[in-house]
């Protein structure tokens, strides 16, 4: 082990990070690097055998990890699980809202948004946020430190082409994450009096189930891509729209959240953070 990464595996030892979202795609990407850097995981997901699961899959190279089940858009779930993790652990020193969500039931068979989609996208993925915050800082604010990092989506920075390909049905995701970028910088406007960091991730494109599904309903409503696979599509995305060429990994969000989690951004609070290869530059 090289002396960097002597110290990066030291980087938040001693800390505990709960994240949402993290069984799988890039939750479970930011959990793992997390955990490499010294961290007690508590994983929260929606469905708790697969967090669980990947608690235990971590765990197994050592450290401590929890799985257990909470749905974001239940602020109660969210309670159980903030005081189960400080029975366990009597802290929680980072939060991370990352469960989040495309659209409503069938989007991929969609062009244009429907109601259900916008129901989706503002109770998960901005409401959700604000309840997975809400969980956590009465106890930062006790202990008067704590940092909080949102995933957010370089999609809620601004619209992303004309709107002619996909038509509408990417307007509510787009949409809940602008509202949680901004909900970002109203809390830690609120809570820096107690010592609490609040910043934003806004990943780019990434190889996930998410993805997946989008390149399904490209594959579906887009002629060009008639006959390609999912990966080819995601493969002519990247080299479309990404100037460095490259996708993003959920290592590579994990990588950012950990260096907000850190000492190193402890003068840093109210920023969105792109990690996108260079798609959006604001």
């Amino acid at each position: 082990m090289t002396a960097d990464r002597a110290i990066l595996s030291r980087q938040l030892e001693g800390q505990v990070a709960l994240i949402t979202g993290a069984a799988s795609g890039i939750g479970r990407g930011i959990a793992e690097v997390l955990h490499s850097r010294g961290a007690s995981l508590v994983i929260v997901d929606i469905d708790g055998d697969a967090a669980r699961q990947a608690a235990a899959e971590i765990a197994g190279n050592g450290g401590a990890a929890m799985g257990l089940s909470g749905d974001v858009t239940d602020p109660s779930t969210l309670a159980t699980a903030v005081d189960t993790a400080l029975e366990r652990f009597g802290e929680i020193d980072i939060c991370i809202a990352n469960a989040g969500v495309i659209g409503g039931p069938g989007f991929s068979d969609r062009r244009d948004y429907s109601d259900a989609d916008w129901d989706a996208t503002q109770a998960v993925n901005l409401r959700g946020v604000v309840n997975t915050n809400d969980a956590v800082r009465p106890h930062m604010a006790e202990r008067g430190s704590g940092r909080i990092i949102n995933i957010a989506s370089h999609g809620g920075r601004a619209p992303r082409g004309d709107g002619s390909e996909l038509g509408s049905i990417q307007v509510p995701y787009g949409v809940s994450k602008a509202g949680v970028i901004q909900w970002t910088m109203h809390l830690a406007l609120q809570i820096a009096k107690h010592g609490i960091t609040v910043n934003a991730v806004c990943p780019g494109t990434l190889w996930t189930p998410m993805w997946q599904r989008i390149a399904v309903m490209r594959s579906q409503q887009q002629a060009r891509y008639l006959g390609m696979d999912s990966k080819e599509i995601f493969d002519r995305q990247i080299q479309g729209s990404v100037p460095l060429g490259r996708p993003q990994t959920p290592t590579d969000i994990g990588n950012a959240v950990a260096f907000l989690a850190s000492d190193d951004a402890r003068i840093i609070t109210g920023q969105a953070l792109n990690v996108n290869g260079g798609a959006t530059m604001n």
